[in-house]
């Protein structure tokens, strides 16, 4: 593979013009490719036959069919503090539900060199978010996702990158900006144990439980009011989430950023 095919253009419109029979495909092709639906169903298998069941004894709290059938847009957020956060997320998502879920993904990252590409393209379906962003493209591609399809879960995480302590580090406010400008309401999610599975600077994850919590579900807000009822909804579930000191009634948000699609003119 050549660099010229793992680079990313934001510009290429087959993202947002994909029809509908053809969206479950990963969002680079227009053309019905079986090397992505083979790759994506072993992907399939191995994380939720094996590696989830296996190796890392995964529980779900709430109810995503419940979900699924209530909200056809949702922007989803989670805390982040390690690799194993989307795949996590992945896992609990039932399978007949993955043609509908959308991962948002560090491109200096996830597509960073040919295999990571490969991977984030066929068996995630992965969004490049450039977190360097200048022009607000990663932000129209988002905005226009969120706009155009009639189904969509696009996962977010509004820290921006993982929590170099496993504490939940302020948000930034993509999330709310996305949420206001396509009023889509965002799904709150909490995982529990995915930083000490795997912290940052952690290669491989070891063995062990991990929760996926499903929270409520939050209408477009300002990033402030997003900040407050996460936080407040996951220290009822872990009272040091947040670290040893952390508090509902004093939050410490950022609007920062463009890890979660905010562009620098909107700073």
């Amino acid at each position: 593979m050549t660099k010229r095919n793992w680079n990313w253009n934001y510009e290429n419109e087959q993202w947002t013009q994909l029809p509908s029979h053809l969206k479950h495909l990963p969002l680079f092709t227009r053309h019905f490719d079986f090397t992505s639906l083979i790759f994506r169903a072993l992907w399939g298998f191995f994380l939720k036959a094996l590696a989830f069941r296996f190796w890392i004894r995964l529980e779900v709290k709430g109810d995503f069919h419940k979900i699924y059938q209530e909200h056809r847009r949702l922007l989803v957020i989670s805390n982040h503090a390690s690799h194993l956060d989307a795949v996590s997320i992945a896992a609990a998502v039932p399978f007949k539900y993955w043609l509908d879920l959308y991962i948002s993904a560090a491109k200096d990252y996830w597509f960073a060199n040919p295999v990571f590409t490969f991977f984030s393209k066929h068996c995630l379906g992965a969004i490049p978010i450039d977190r360097k962003d200048r022009k607000g493209e990663a932000l129209k591609l988002c905005t226009n996702l969120l706009n155009r399809l009639d189904r969509i879960w696009l996962l977010l995480f509004p820290e921006g990158t993982r929590s170099p302590d496993g504490y939940i580090q302020d948000f930034k406010r993509g999330v709310s900006v996305f949420s206001e400008r396509t009023k889509t309401p965002i799904l709150f999610l909490y995982l529990e144990g995915n930083a000490t599975l795997m912290p940052k600077g952690a290669a491989l994850p070891r063995p062990g439980k991990l929760v996926v919590h499903i929270g409520p579900v939050h209408p477009p807000a300002p990033i402030q009011e997003i900040d407050e009822d996460y936080r407040k909804w996951v220290l009822e579930i872990n009272p040091n989430a947040y670290g040893p000191n952390s508090s509902a009634e004093e939050p410490h948000f950022t609007t920062e950023g463009i890890a979660s699609g905010t562009p620098d003119s909107e700073k």
